[in-house]
Parts: C-alpha cells; sequence; structure tokens
C-alpha cells in the first residue's frame, strides 16, 4: 500500500479549555478496507502556535507566509549545494538500503495477503503396479499389471469469520506503509547532513582565510616591534610576546584544515563516492542567501513529518495486530475440496465416468494450549502501548524540535548582529594601534590586546555566521523537510 493511496491518518481536533486534544482514526489500505478495530486516542495537546514564534523577524512572518517548499535546499541560492543534494537523493547508500526495506515489507505484505484468498493446486501422476504370480493345484498363473492415471484440482480455504487474516494482512500493510516513511526519515536525515556539512565547509574556508590575515598582520606587528627593538625603543619581551601571538595564529590553522578535509570526505560518503574523487569548491558563507521560512501551524506538522506519519502506520499494525491475536481464541473452519479423474486406461481419462471430487469441512476450537494463545494477545496488546507512547513521544518532540530551531534562528541572529559590532569596533581599534606603532607612540600592551581582540573578533564572527545557518538547517529538518503546496480553493467552490 503506497502513501499516497493511503488515505492516511485524520485528525479530529476538538476545544478543551481552550487547547485541542488530538484523536486518530487511521485508514487501511487504498482498496479502502477500514481498520476493524479502533486506534486508542493519544489525547495529546495541539497547541495554536509555537512558543518562539513571538519573536518577530524578517525571515519569520505569519504562518502561512513561506512554508518550506519541497526543494528546500534551493533557498541558499548556492548551486554546488544544489548539486550535492541532487547526488545525494539518487546515489545515497543509506536511502537505498531504506528503499530495500519498504520492498521487504511490500513482499511480506503480500504473503500476508495470500491467507485471505484460497490456494489451489493441480496435480497428475501415473502410478503403474504389478501383483506377483500364484500356484493352484500344479497350475502357475502369472501375477497382473495395474496402470492407473490421475488428474485432478485442489482447493482450500479458511473461512475469515473472526477477522484474523484480514487483520494480519492488514497489519502487514501497515508496516509497509511505515517502511515507506522510514525511507523518508532516512532521506531528511542524509539531506540535511549534506547541508550541515557543506556549510561546514564554507565556515572552515573563511575561518582558514581569516587566520592567514591574522598571521599576517602578526607578522607586520612582529616586523614593527623588531624595529623597535633595533631602534633601541623596544625590549626582548615585546618581542617575544609578539613571536608568542604570531606562533599561537599559526597554530590554529593545522585544526582547521583537519575540519575542512573531514568534512568534505563525509560529503564524500555522503554522496557514495570516494574522497579522491570529490572535488568541493566551497567558497564563502557570505555568498549564501539566508532563506525565508515560516513554520506553518502545529496541527501541520503532524501531516508533514515523516516520523510521525511512521509511527501512525506502526500503531495501525500494533492495533491490527491485535485483532489478530483476538481472534486466535475463536475456531478455525477449513473447507477443502479436490476433483480430478482417475482411469487405468489413459485414452479414457478425461472421460464423465472418470470423474470424482471430495469436499471436507471442518472447525477447530482451541481448548488448551498452555496459555500461548492468551500469551501472544497479551504481548500484542503491549506492543501496541508501547508504540502508543512513543507516537505520543515523537509528536511532542517534533514541536519541541521546531521551537528550538526557531529560538535557534533568533538568537544566532541577534548574536550575528552583535558581533559584527563587535568586530567592527576591534578592527577600528586595532588599525589605531598599529598606527600608533609605526609612530613609535603605542604601547606595547595596547597593541597586543587589541590585536588579539580582533583575531577573537574575526573567527567568533565566522562561527556565528555558520551557526545562523545551521539553526536554518535544523528548522527544515524539525519541519520535516518540503511541504506540498497548498491548493487555493476554486471561487465557485466559495
Amino acid at each position: 500500500m503506497a502513501p499516497g493511496g493511503r488515505l492516511g491518518l485524520i485528525v479530529r481536533l476538538r476545544r478543551v479549555a481552550g487547547r485541542s486534544l488530538i484523536a486518530l482514526g487511521l485508514v487501511a489500505s487504498s482498496a479502502g478496507c477500514i481498520l476493524t478495530h479502533d486506534i486508542p486516542d493519544p489525547a495529546l495537546d495541539v497547541p495554536q502556535g509555537y512558543k518562539a514564534q513571538g519573536y518577530k523577524d524578517a525571515r519569520l512572518g505569519r504562518p502561512g507566509d513561506a512554508l518550506p517548499t519541497l526543494d528546500w535546499w534551493r533557498a541558499f541560492r548556492s548551486a554546488e549545494l544544489t548539486q550535492l543534494m541532487e547526488e545525494a537523493q539518487i546515489v545515497n547508500l543509506d536511502i537505498a538500503a531504506a528503499v530495500a526495506r519498504f520492498r521487504q515489507a511490500d513482499a511480506l505484505a503480500r504473503q500476508a495477503g495470500a491467507a485471505l484468498l484460497p490456494s489451489l493446486s493441480a496435480g497428475g501422476s501415473e502410478a503403474y503396479s504389478r501383483t506377483s504370480g500364484s500356484s493352484a493345484s500344479g497350475l502357475s498363473i502369472g501375477g497382473r499389471e495395474v496402470v492407473n492415471y490421475n488428474a485432478s484440482l485442489s482447493a482450500s480455504y479458511q473461512l475469515d469469520f473472526w477477522g484474523q487474516n484480514r487483520d494480519a494482512a492488514q497489519a502487514a500493510e501497515e508496516t509497509s506503509v511505515a517502511n515507506r516513511f522510514d525511507r523518508e526519515v532516512t532521506a531528511l536525515t542524509t539531506l540535511t547532513t549534506v547541508a550541515t556539512a557543506y556549510f561546514t565547509v564554507l565556515g572552515t574556508q573563511d575561518r582558514l582565510r581569516t587566520a592567514q590575515r591574522n598571521i599576517a598582520s602578526a607578522e607586520r606587528v612582529l616586523n614593527a616591534i623588531n624595529d623597535r627593538f633595533k631602534a633601541g625603543t623596544g625590549t626582548d619581551l615585546d618581542v617575544a610576546q609578539q613571536e608568542s601571538v604570531l606562533a599561537n595564529q599559526r597554530a590554529q590553522v593545522p585544526p582547521l584544515r583537519q575540519t575542512l578535509d573531514q568534512n568534505i570526505n563525509a560529503l564524500a560518503v555522503l554522496v557514495s563516492r570516494p574522497p579522491e574523487s570529490v572535488r568541493i569548491s566551497g567558497g564563502t558563507l557570505n555568498a549564501v542567501a539566508i532563506p525565508r521560512v515560516t513554520p506553518g501551524l502545529p496541527s501541520e506538522l503532524l501531516t508533514q513529518r515523516p516520523d510521525i506519519r511512521r509511527q501512525e502506520a506502526q500503531l495501525a499494525s500494533a492495533t491490527a495486530n491485535v485483532g489478530s491475536a483476538r481472534a486466535q481464541f475463536y475456531p478455525s473452519i477449513q473447507l477443502t475440496g479436490q476433483g480430478g479423474y482417475q482411469s487405468s486406461a489413459l485414452v479414457s481419462l478425461f472421460q464423465p465416468h472418470a470423474a470424482f471430487f471430495n469436499l471436507v469441512g471442518s472447525a477447530t476450537q482451541p481448548i488448551f494450549d498452555g496459555g500461548k494463545i492468551l500469551g501472544n494477545f497479551e504481548y500484542t496488546q503491549a506492543k501496541q502501548d508501547e508504540l502508543l507512547q512513543t507516537y505520543r513521544k515523537t509528536v511532542v518532540q517534533a514541536f519541541t524540535d521546531v521551537d528550538n530551531a526557531l529560538v535557534a534562528i533568533r538568537e544566532t541572529t541577534r548574536k550575528l548582529q552583535l558581533q559584527r559590532d563587535v568586530l567592527t569596533a576591534s578592527r577600528r581599534a586595532f588599525q589605531l594601534a598599529e598606527q600608533q606603532l609605526r609612530a613609535g607612540t603605542a604601547d606595547i600592551v595596547t597593541v597586543l590586546n587589541t590585536q588579539l581582540t580582533l583575531f577573537q573578533a574575526e573567527d567568533a564572527y565566522s562561527q556565528a555566521q555558520l551557526a545562523r545557518l545551521l539553526a536554518m538547517v535544523s528548522l527544515y529538518q524539525a519541519l520535516g523537510g518540503g511541504w506540498e503546496p497548498k491548493m487555493e480553493r476554486p471561487v465557485d467552490a466559495l
């Protein structure tokens, strides 16, 4: 049963004390087979809006202004990122394994559905026998040879009065649906990991360029201090302190190069290629656009997050398993029949007088099995309750993820703005200190402090840029990736 063919989860919202409670009804297959057992009500509070939406930001407007599109990564306006995303969707090995898992679930669903139909088999045989010879009154009588031909059809069918087979088939179909949503979960995780690794590459490249600029600045200051020392206006301590600053800046480079290479290698794994064949041009975070995206309403999240949809299907499967286990307490009724032709002469095998048939009906009622059926029934009930609690936690976690992402966007945006002010002031202070150093009027302690402040501010600014982009990626992940566009209501329907 494909996700598109499944009628899906019907969310019923009812007002209680100004808040909404959600009740679930799950519909079975695209053929219209409705679950015969009620899905337990998780009784969850669905908020009217996200707590973090109280903050007004240009990128976080009204709920329906800018919902995430299916190709949400294009909003960052990076051609290289888009290429990596599209490649990962095609060749990523985790996604391929998830596809193989739902194909397995489809095959198991077909096996489970076979019990709803009668089984039919055809057979044919040729039997040859010879009796031994006998002797009577001295006379020898030869043995008799007998050939018997048989052609038949056999059929059997279990009457599913109590819905045991129907519920088992329904459980398998819902498991297949859950595996399809598991593929969507895997794909979303893969795509957000690609975006995270790619932006980390850009951020590390920015930090490397900053480190190289800082090294050049530290070398200029060291040259100026050496000139003062040669002129007799500086000391060995001044030179040693600046050499320490320069050495510290050079020591920043190897870890950054390691981070850069490791994230490029991570991208290679995500696109299923050896690291040697992957070339990431990268660039700078300054060239990446900041998307404008809104989270929509919390109630809409229930139909957008693939992990929630997966838990819905698993809960429906468990509910059907409870019905199948309950039906095992009742009698099973089996019908078997066989008909065909049997003859000792092949030429007369299919003559009317050679026809035969038999029909048998049987009923089996469990009486004592040592508690096996009862134990299986209690197990399926406990499994259903476990999946119900897991579903509830998944929904609550989804709301929390969105709020956390909104808070992260808000705070990282504020920090970036403040860090930009810090960077501007630090650059001006360092420029003034360097000018005074060259003029011979600057205090060396002031020069050291201003350059260290600038170096830290520049690196912190690059990290703040990366943090804001990663917060945007986390919001897309929390929302379940891209959303299907809403259909406009026709004018005639108004």
